[in-house]
């Protein structure tokens, strides 16, 4: 990014690579900083299929939203939301139901910033600064409470996050601390990195991004399943990202094992 702009925190450490910044250069995003962008460039060589890696991500948001929104979901609590790009959840979501309500969640100042001015003057969806392994923060923030009425059902989402959450956090206690939150009608929409795919070029990943702030820890899709436990998982079940539903053959690759992400929904009983 060329150039410090209002909406850059003040005391931001530039030095430090963030894995949301990381992931917006690889979407062809502008809020990156030197330091991101050669780590990113570092990651693409550790595994070159990473922007089509990222895209196809992307393109599963817009798909898992829409399903919970056909579903009967009009509230999401999304989670690591990241530095805002097109096709952002209260964009889509609110394309279909204008009424539809949206808490974003992060802890990068950055994605932080740039979401809340975004978000400036859409009542309907407002920003939590906070760290999702610590759930409490999250679902007791005023602005939580505020948008979203946990008597009803709520889209959940971890979407391209997950695979930042270190084993000794307690990664299937943090899901079922939220899972715990919400009524049954709710869904869970998950994506995260795998080393069933491609595990020479994950290693080297999980390499990369030991030297950012956000290390990666990639999960089987056993350890996928398990994070889904009070869920009726929705068919096709914990796949690829591209064999998740797809829409159009954009929203495909030629070989889903390049996908290099799991992705799947769930529904609380």
């Amino acid at each position: 990014m060329s150039g410090l702009t209002s909406w850059v925190p003040e005391g931001l450490d530039l030095d430090r690579p963030s894995g949301a910044r990381i992931y917006d250069y690889l979407l062809g995003g502008a809020h990156n900083f030197a330091h991101d962008r050669e780590l990113a460039e570092k990651f693409l060589v550790a595994q070159p299929n990473a922007r089509e890696i990222a895209r196809l991500n992307r393109a599963f948001l817009r798909r898992v939203v829409l399903f919970m929104m056909a579903n009967g979901i009009r509230q999401f609590l999304d989670l690591g939301s990241g530095i805002p790009t097109v096709g952002n959840v209260h964009e889509i979501a609110q394309q279909a139901d204008p009424e539809t309500r949206v808490v974003y969640v992060d802890y990068e100042d950055v994605a932080v910033a740039h979401s809340e001015l975004m978000l400036d003057g859409d009542e309907r969806a407002r920003m939590v600064q906070a760290d999702l392994t610590r759930p409490s923060d999250v679902l007791d923030h005023p602005i939580s409470r505020m948008l979203l009425d946990f008597t009803e059902p709520v889209g959940l989402l971890m979407v391209g996050v997950f695979h930042f959450v270190a084993p000794e956090k307690d990664p299937n206690g943090i899901v079922k601390t939220y899972a715990d939150t919400l009524v049954p009608g709710s869904y869970l929409g998950f994506s995260q990195f795998t080393a069933d795919m491609m595990p020479a070029e994950m290693a080297r990943v999980v390499e990369v991004m030991s030297r950012s702030r956000d290390p990666m820890y990639p999960r089987s899709r056993a350890e996928i399943t398990e994070l889904f436990d009070g869920f009726d998982i929705a068919p096709p079940g914990i796949v690829a990202t591209s064999e998740w539903r797809p829409e159009s053959p954009t929203d495909t690759s030629d070989d889903p094992r390049r996908a290099g992400i799991y992705a799947g929904a769930g529904r609380k009983r």
